[in-house]
């Protein structure tokens, strides 16, 4: 399951600049500065100069060959911008690349914002240590928030970088490694600031697009097959958060006494992962892919982190059917909806 990228913007370069900050902040730029560094340092271009180290196995060079086929089909066939983003390669040596914090209040699936000077705001807080990450989701614990810390296993500097190619991601199948790809180099294309979910359902209805393009064109039957099953998966597992956060705001709009409210809160949870259980057994086959997420002590946190990424997806498909699917029209329209206010962006998305 990818809910699992980032945004690091224009701001780590600004530390400088930002010495009216509190110290706090200070510290969170430190370390997003000093992070990003050292995973540009460890960055090797995809050559043959690299393919020949030692530690360059056979099966990570036909990997690393196809990272760059992926990366000239997403300049030829999706119009995305041709420069030396992920046409490099690091290995930093863990399983994630960032660690990021979400928190919604006990009774609200509306995620705390986070908000930098050139990013803006969005609606998580990405760290480079795990530590830092849960210390920072921790204060929110505190404060009576729900959080949800995870894993991140790839990010974008929206063009300010050449962002590499991670070990993190490269060990994924062909098409899902093309799927995390063309979502990162997306958000070089349209980025507004303060509204994540425009930002990452837009990335995230390219990629759909894009990944079905890839396989139509160099998929095996059994590229096709699996391609097809987790896009039945991802839209059953996208429509069940969806129908329950509507349950969710429904349940916190009423007024009721904080115990009453919690006990709902407590049987809605037991009822998504009961509705969860059926779908898996009765539409999936018992596949566990989603296993993992709904094993977890499940909060308002988790249901924000699906919205942040799927909710404007829709909307972002039927842009696209507008336009032919011409990518170069369709990211001129996308282009024009960043740049006005966010309600006004809405109502013309038809969302």
């Amino acid at each position: 399951m990818k809910w699992q990228s980032s945004l690091i913007g224009a701001g780590i370069v600004a530390i400088a600049m930002i010495a009216v900050a509190g110290c706090g902040t200070m510290q969170f730029y430190a370390q997003a500065v000093s992070g990003h560094l050292a995973v540009m340092a460890a960055a090797q271009p995809i050559d043959q100069s690299l393919f020949e180290r030692p530690a360059i196995t056979p099966l990570l060079k036909a990997k690393l060959e196809r990272v760059l086929a992926i990366r000239q089909f997403a300049v030829s066939e999706l119009q995305l911008p041709d420069n030396g983003s992920y046409r490099s390669y690091a290995d930093i040596g863990r399983p994630y690349v960032l660690w990021n914090v979400i928190a919604a209040e006990e009774f609200s699936l509306r995620p705390k914002e986070s908000c930098f000077l050139f990013a803006g705001c969005v609606a998580y807080r990405g760290f480079y240590a795990e530590a830092d990450a849960n210390a920072y989701g921790e204060a929110f614990r505190k404060a009576g928030l729900d959080v949800f810390v995870y894993g991140v296993t790839a990010y974008s500097t929206l063009g300010w970088f050449n962002d590499p190619v991670l070990n993190t991601v490269i060990s994924h199948s062909e098409v899902e490694l093309a799927r995390i790809i063309f979502h990162e180099i997306v958000h070089q294309v349209a980025y507004t600031k303060d509204d994540s979910v425009f930002n990452e359902s837009f990335a995230a209805a390219v990629e759909e697009e894009g990944v079905r393009r890839w396989v139509d064109r160099f998929g095996s039957e059994q590229q096709w097959r699996e391609f097809a099953a987790t896009g039945q998966r991802r839209a059953g597992f996208v429509a069940l958060i969806s129908r329950y956060q509507k349950r969710f705001a429904a349940a916190y709009a009423i007024e009721a006494p904080i115990l009453a409210k919690r006990e709902e809160k407590s049987r809605l949870f037991a009822a998504l992962r009961a509705d969860y259980e059926t779908m898996k057994r009765d539409e999936w086959g018992g596949f566990p892919g989603y296993d993992r997420w709904f094993a977890q002590d499940l909060n308002n946190a988790h249901l924000a982190s699906v919205a942040t990424y799927t909710e404007l997806v829709p909307a972002f498909r039927r842009l696209l059917a507008k336009n032919n699917g011409d990518f170069t029209a369709f990211y001129r329209e996308v282009k024009g909806l960043a740049a006005r206010p966010k309600a006004e962006r809405l109502t013309l998305l038809g969302a």
